[in-house]
């Protein structure tokens, strides 16, 4: 159990996609928690999210306006908590291109200030989420992400005798988040198109409920400096579109400025640090220390093949077009009925 009676966890970003399942999960599973407190910037989400749980209701929930851009504000928010979720980010990769410090300041000197201000409190565990598009970057919010990635794993080096510990999770595209595929394409098909940026693409895929779970077993089960990766399935982007509207129109009109083809979560360089654990893998220190962590703790490892390379295109488990339908009813849509 990650949590108990006593604990209180800080959420960055908790008025995102994952913030909401998160809260929603961590409150039907904890009743009892202490405290959850929704760090973000935007009150009007805010305002909307106590709606959904008012505080008669939940009295363990607390809101607090702010930035990760703002070290000072997030030492006071972090004060009496033990657990930090760290979701904030902008992510948009169009944008990202466009206004690439704006990225910058968020996503990488944000992640620098949530690990300052946990090393000055009473902060012992923290999960940073990441996403498939940190490794081997190609665009800039993709590299973002992989240098908040760096920065969270090496926060371990520096935090001396405390009872802290610093990991990651990436995981890949969640399925009916907002700016992902499958919304995009259930507003599309009214209109008789869905364009295809490029018929040999695919990605991976998660719900929400998954990455949500995942959060909740690293929390439960990180010994500190481990990027975690889900075994998830892939999707083809014709399939996804053929799931959605078998009688649109499907024009190819060519991929976007800083996206792959195919999107990966391991590379081969990270073979040769890379443990499977059954249902994640680990990406551990390569200096060994996370190794030898683990097996001073009784953890057994499972080394992956050196070369082995997590791909969303050469993933053995690809979804069908019937059961991207079926996970559009549960995730997304109930009365989701292809067009």
């Amino acid at each position: 159990m990650p949590f108990n009676a006593s604990s209180r966890i800080l959420l960055t970003g908790g008025t995102g996609s994952f913030g909401k399942a998160f809260i929603a999960e961590t409150l039907h599973r904890f009743p009892d928690l202490r405290r959850l407190v929704v760090y973000s910037r935007d009150e009007l989400k805010q305002w909307e999210l106590q709606q959904q749980f008012p505080v008669d209701r939940y009295p363990q929930l607390r809101f607090f306006l702010g930035d990760v851009r703002d070290q000072e504000r997030l030492r006071r928010a972090l004060e009496g908590v033990d657990t930090v979720v760290h979701a904030a980010a902008l992510k948009q990769v169009p944008a990202a291109e466009y206004n690439p410090m704006e990225f910058v300041k968020t996503n990488v000197l944000g992640a620098e200030n949530v690990i300052q201000a946990c090393l000055d409190t009473s902060v012992k565990r923290v999960v940073a989420l990441s996403t498939d598009k940190a490794a081997a970057p190609i665009n800039l919010y993709g590299a973002t992400k992989l240098c908040s990635d760096k920065l969270f794993i090496a926060a371990n080096n520096i935090k001396g005798r405390r009872d802290l510990r610093f990991s990651v999770v990436r995981y890949g595209n969640v399925m009916g988040s907002r700016g992902s595929v499958i919304p995009f394409f259930l507003n599309a098909a009214r209109s008789g198109t869905l364009p295809i940026t490029d018929p040999a693409m695919t990605r991976f895929n998660i719900s929400l409920a998954e990455g949500v779970a995942m959060v909740l077993w690293s929390l439960e089960h990180a010994l500190g400096g481990e990027l975690f990766v889900p075994k998830i399935p892939s999707y083809r982007i014709t399939d996804v579109a053929e799931a959605i509207g078998p009688s649109c129109a499907k024009p190819v009109v060519g991929i976007r400025p800083g996206e792959k083809i195919h999107e990966e979560m391991i590379t081969a360089s990270d073979s040769f640090s890379t443990f499977d654990l059954g249902d994640y893998f680990a990406i551990l220190p390569s200096d060994g220390t996370g190794e030898a962590l683990y097996r001073a703790a009784g953890r057994s490892l499972t080394a992956v093949p050196q070369g082995f390379a997590y791909n969303s295109g050469s993933n053995p488990d690809f979804l069908s077009v019937e059961q991207i339908r079926t996970l559009i009813r549960e995730h997304v849509d109930p009365g989701f009925s292809p067009v």
